[in-house]
């Protein structure tokens, strides 16, 4: 339900007693670049203090902006604000007010590399800026949060005024991934992205003899069961998975050595197995090459595609597996979920404050707000159907009777999904989600991830297409490597 209540006096007491925070950037280094290079960007590293004056004179004279600039590639933190934020009011598709702060929304979809363009082009200067025009709020994925993080154009959290305690409740992968070089955390986030295995029910009754979670997982409980269970699908008429990229992310997320060490590229051994397991199933017909988000890739969604299991999050359960068209296995209830051979994460979204905004105190709230207030993460998770990045809110909801709600039409007259309990078949994954959230290691994250995980993968299809050898694939990586990251020793 949309809240259009005037800002709270608890909310403006919470302002005024913010005020006192500073903004102090980071000594990590800065990077920018428009294909996702390491550059070095002079101008964020020059306005870094002038940034500093800009944002404490703001919070020193306890005066604030009357705009709230906030940049993201897609609607989603605007539909959450405007959804859950107390006191938040849309003016149009692009504005919003809270209270006398007019909030301006500027919306740059990924596609090309143009989001991370625009941020590149507005942060650097962003202390020059004039005040209505100053970024105060932008919006990170994991891929390449560092380029950020690790620049002068974040601000630490504890300038801001946010304590360790005020975070505890949430999890620690989550904060791991937007700490900079010196440990200190430049962002929050208001999801907690753990994922498993979710599974084909009809065909795990047809061929495991069961679709109970713990039947199953035990059928998937390491890489040495799933491809013995593999080879037992293709005899009923099933892959296990649509393509070897449905399981990438499960290997990458649990590497134990970073892309890049000491300036040197290296493929860590659990990367190495990922091949050689993927690999092993194209050849027995086990399972495909397709790119992800492709038609052929989301045929598993529908009964006739004959996949047994995808690898994913809370989201894309609900927003991507067609549960808004009742023909589909999720638009009947007919999915089942289950940890599956290793922990994992996928995506999330990432709050950060700009350095030189003139919002310090209106950028804290927001932060707390979504990231932390129990109540609006509660809502959260049960009319978006997020898994929300809150220990005890996870843990509540996991011993919480979820009713099914099935597929329906909405007042504009399109489908609208069921929630996540009617997709699993009257499953609450939230235990299994938690459980998983605690396990993830992002120790390993580095600058590089985005370009080396995509570059590796294409180059390892020809591989599996039996179009190259391994050692011509990889050295087809090496190069990719070395053209999209100078500075990397590839060789």
């Amino acid at each position: 339900m949309r809240k259009t209540r005037l800002v709270s006096a608890a909310m403006a007491a919470t302002f005024a007693a913010s005020l006192i925070a500073g903004c102090g950037a980071s000594g990590g280094g800065t990077t920018s670049s428009a294909a996702g290079g390491q550059t070095t960007t002079k101008a964020a590293q020059t306005t870094t203090k002038a940034a500093e004056k800009t944002t404490t004179k703001a919070a020193a004279s306890g005066s604030e902006g009357k705009v709230l600039n906030i940049q993201a590639w897609n609607e989603e933190f605007k539909s959450r604000m405007e959804d859950h934020y107390p006191g938040y009011e849309k003016v149009d598709a692009t504005t919003g007010k809270i209270g006398d702060v007019t909030v301006k929304w500027t919306i740059t979809p990924s596609k090309d590399n143009a989001y991370q363009n625009q941020l590149d082009k507005v942060l650097p200067d962003n202390a020059k800026a004039s005040a209505d025009d100053k970024v105060d709020i932008f919006l990170m994925e994991a891929d390449y949060a560092l380029k950020y993080v690790n620049a002068d154009v974040t601000m630490s959290l504890k300038d801001l005024g946010i304590s360790d305690s005020d975070i505890s409740d949430q999890y620690k992968y989550t904060q791991d991934i937007v700490k900079d070089k010196s440990g200190n955390l430049k962002g929050l986030a208001w999801q907690a992205c753990s994922a498993g295995l979710i599974y084909n029910r009809e065909a795990a009754k047809e061929v495991l003899g069961s679709d109970d979670p713990a039947t199953v997982q035990e059928s998937v409980k390491d890489w040495g069961a799933f491809t013995d269970t593999a080879a037992k699908l293709k005899e009923a008429g099933y892959n296990i998975t649509a393509t070897t990229n449905d399981t990438y992310r499960v290997y990458s997320n649990n590497v134990k050595t970073p892309w890049v060490k000491d300036g040197k590229l290296t493929v860590d051994d659990n990367i190495k197995k990922w091949v050689d397991d993927s690999k092993a199933l194209v050849d027995a017909g086990e399972t495909g090459t397709q790119d992800l988000w492709s038609d052929d890739w989301s045929k598993g969604f529908y009964p006739d595609g004959k996949v047994f299991c995808y690898f994913g999050p809370a989201w894309l359960i609900n927003f991507s597996m067609k549960g808004d068209d009742t023909s589909s296995i999720a638009g009947q209830g007919g999915w089942g979920f289950c940890a599956g051979p290793q922990s994992f994460y996928w995506g999330g979204t990432w709050i950060a404050a700009a350095t030189g905004t003139d919002n310090p105190a209106l950028v804290k709230d927001i932060m707390l707000k979504m990231t932390t207030d129990k109540d609006i993460l509660k809502d959260i998770s049960l009319k978006d159907a997020d898994c929300v990045n809150s220990k005890s809110v996870n843990a509540a909801l996991a011993g919480e009777t979820i009713d099914p709600v099935a597929p329906a039409q909405g007042d504009d007259g399109k489908m609208k999904p069921g929630n996540i309990t009617y997709i699993l078949g009257g499953q609450n994954p939230y235990k299994e989600l938690s459980e998983g959230a605690e396990k993830v290691d992002m120790s390993n994250i580095s600058d590089y991830d985005q370009g080396c995980n995509e570059e590796f993968q294409k180059a390892m299809k020809n591989y599996f297409d039996g179009n190259a050898s391994y050692d011509d694939a990889l050295t087809q990586f090496k190069k990719a490597v070395n053209e999209k990251y100078p500075d990397v020793q590839a060789d």
